[in-house]
């Protein structure tokens, strides 16, 4: 923008002086020829009353001789019937049509002009008296006015310039400030607020801005404290199912709900203070997603052994560490997990891959009919409430990569996340009953 009302600067300030320049340029080679021949004008009147006090040719060869034309041969006094006195420039046709004309006239000769002045004698005779004017004397000055006149012109554009700049900038530094406040307001920042700078317009809208910023931010507390208080109701009904697990006589299935509830209690209480935390306290944490993958198959895998799901894990290898909450990366791990078996038979095999390039979890289920309308937050053809995939691409999307919904080499679907393009490589398989570590 400030380049914009630089140009615009340059552009007005160019074509108002062109419109003063121009013409200016054009009056000083008129005033300057003007000058020219006023100049000749007056030497030739001079001559002219020599002539009216005697037409001797002696006198009249001093007379020319004195002159500054005359001295420097631009003068001559055309007698009838004699030669001309002095240093004649025109023909003779030039100055017989002069003196049938008696008239001042302006002839073409050599590299200029020559100022013909008639005159009559005291016996009736004509007299021409000649002067010349080169060209070099009509445009004397004239270079040096040009030259000025462009200086002059190149000083008031640059002028004009460099105040519009300096005025622009306080215009373009609010806009800039107002641009930046907004994209870090868009990007999660609700301490984005914007300085009251510029025109009386820009700082009405900095005033909005700011207000809104404020609204919104008071909007979000109010749905992170009702977000806060959803969860906590759902540890009445918890504390209930607890107390019905811990009445489960010893074994398997008991272990395993009571696993179930301290997994679910941590959830919440997890849930709770991320809520509460809110996007400032959880912008800057980051979790490893192999620890988390084995966490949370050592969970499933008691299902999978149940339901008699064959299962592996590929890779696992090395760290990959993404910049979101570990209580998200769990839920995201889990949506991808329970998506394969709230969605396939029991029985049905499902492979895990994770590796810096992303995590990938491949099932040998129908797979999935419409991708596209799967991925669709709230939308579900299977019964479900159609927020485990949408919470798989927004997590994708924190990370940097993109959600991948597609067939499986096992024949069913493939859901993950895809950190960068994947290159064929040989990775270490981990089949059986144990998750990675």
């Amino acid at each position: 923008m400030r380049w914009a009302l630089n140009r615009l600067a340059l552009a007005i300030t160019s074509m108002v002086a062109l419109a003063f320049l121009v013409p200016l340029a054009v009056a000083t080679g008129q005033i300057a020829e003007d000058r020219a021949l006023s100049d000749a004008r007056q030497q030739a009147t001079a001559l002219v009353t020599v002539l009216g006090v005697d037409a001797d040719p002696t006198l009249l060869t001093n007379a020319v001789a004195s002159t500054t034309a005359g001295g420097a041969g631009r003068l001559a006094v055309h007698l009838p019937d004699l030669a001309p006195v002095g240093t004649t420039h025109v023909t003779d046709g030039q100055v017989r049509v002069a003196a049938r004309d008696r008239r001042p006239t302006l002839a073409p000769a050599g590299d200029g002009v020559a100022y013909l002045q008639p005159t009559v004698l005291a016996d009736g005779r004509t007299v021409i008296v000649e002067v010349y004017v080169p060209e070099t004397a009509m445009r004397a000055g004239v270079r040096t006015a040009w030259l000025v006149l462009g200086v002059l012109a190149i000083v008031l554009v640059a002028g004009s310039t460099l105040l519009a700049d300096r005025l622009g900038a306080r215009l373009v530094r609010a806009t800039r400030e107002l641009s930046g406040s907004a994209r870090r307001l868009g990007a999660g920042d609700l301490t984005a607020r914007v300085e009251l700078d510029g025109p009386r317009e820009l700082q009405d809208a900095a005033h909005s801005f700011n207000a809104m910023a404020a609204d919104l931010r008071r909007l979000m507390d109010r749905e992170r404290e009702l977000s806060a208080d959803l969860s906590h109701r759902l540890r009445t009904p918890l504390t209930a199912l607890r107390l019905d697990a811990e009445a489960m006589p010893p074994g398997p299935i008991g272990e395993r709900m009571r696993q179930a509830c301290d997994l679910l209690d941590e959830e919440l209480e997890a849930i709770i203070r991320g809520v509460r935390r809110g996007t400032d306290g959880r912008g800057a944490e980051s979790a490893d997603l192999v620890e988390v993958l084995a966490d949370r198959l050592a969970f499933w895998s008691v299902l999978a052994e149940d339901q008699e799901r064959p299962w592996e894990v590929t890779g696992g290898d090395v760290p990959v560490v993404l910049p979101m909450p570990r209580s998200e990366l769990i839920l995201v791990v889990d949506a991808m997990l329970g998506n394969v078996f709230s969605h396939t038979p029991d029985g049905t095999a499902f492979r895990v891959s994770v590796s810096p390039d992303g995590l990938l979890v491949d099932d040998a289920g129908p797979g999935i009919a419409d991708p596209a309308s799967a991925v669709r937050r709230g939308v579900s053809n299977a019964g479900s409430t159609g927020l485990g995939l949408d919470i798989v691409r927004r997590a994708a999307e924190t990370a940097g990569g993109e959600l991948v919904v597609t067939r499986s080499p096992l024949g069913g679907a493939r859901v993950g996340i895809l950190l960068r393009p994947v290159e064929p490589a040989p990775q270490q398989r981990r089949s059986g009953r144990r998750p990675v570590s």
